[in-house]
């Protein structure tokens, strides 16, 4: 295993007057930003914020698309055909795209949230989709999936940068999938363990199954929630257990210099 990798986290995920999560202090921590789209969460003043701060310390901005599911948080299954998916995910990275550009960034991976993620992590057909919409927008961008899923590959077959990655604050199943947030343990929050198992994880290519078994992740990017409960906390104790075992922390993918035509607007 390299001794360098990513830190990501789930941005603007607020909307309106709803706050989620600690953007601010997450964005002290991590080295790339999967910034919502407005499908799951987000609203266009959230993101064009939460972007603006990105590019301000040098985070790498990835649109984190999912289903079109504010009420659900984009955690609940919706049954897409994969022609209109392919469309929704198209506008979905053209909009923070957008608002990227304005703050003197820009969109330089994607990544799949919550229901659509998992989905896609094991349904070959959705996992093309995403994968196609992604081409047929710039195929230079990477594609970030769990280590060993259909959607990575799905990245693959379409050309596209296929980025490994693993969660540092969720169960795995002894099948290497994320054990589904209605089961017991799903979501850890014990920071000092956390950030032990992805010291091991990138040492060893190992992680711990819900079950007690030992299941192999190779993964370029670890993933921290942004809205789980103690996430600044937990980020904090990861990046200092990594860089206490020697360990890189660097985004796999460099974000654009700073943009003179930036607005330096908050977008408030």
């Amino acid at each position: 295993m390299s001794a360098v990798v990513d830190l990501n986290s789930d941005l603007g995920e607020g909307f309106g007057r709803w706050t989620l999560g600690d953007d601010e202090a997450m964005l002290d921590l991590v080295t790339s930003a999967n910034v919502a789209c407005g499908f799951h969460a987000g609203d266009p003043s959230i993101l064009r914020r939460v972007c603006a701060r990105a590019a301000e310390r040098g985070v790498a901005v990835g649109a984190q698309v999912g289903y079109r599911d504010l009420a659900g948080f984009g955690r609940r299954h919706i049954d897409v055909d994969p022609a209109e998916l392919v469309n929704e995910v198209i506008y979905q990275i053209g909009a923070l795209d957008g608002i990227a550009r304005v703050e003197g960034s820009r969109v330089i991976y994607v990544k799949p949230h919550g229901a659509l993620y998992n989905d896609a992590a094991s349904n070959q057909a959705t996992a093309r989709a995403v994968a196609e919409a992604i081409a047929l927008y710039d195929r230079s961008l990477p594609l970030v999936g769990l280590a060993g899923s259909e959607l990575l590959v799905a990245a693959e077959a379409a050309g596209l940068e296929a980025v490994a990655e693993a969660f540092a604050d969720r169960a795995y199943t002894a099948e290497g999938l994320l054990a589904s947030r209605r089961e017991d343990g799903a979501v850890l929050h014990d920071p000092v363990a956390i950030a032990a198992r992805c010291v091991r994880l990138v040492t060893d290519g190992t992680i711990d199954a819900i079950d007690g078994s030992s299941v192999p992740v190779a993964a370029r990017s670890i993933c921290v929630h942004g809205d789980t409960e103690g996430a600044v906390a937990i980020a904090a104790a990861v990046r200092r257990a990594l860089e206490g075992a020697g360990i890189t922390i660097q985004a796999f993918t460099a974000p654009p210099p700073p943009s003179s035509t930036a607005s330096g607007s908050t977008g408030a």
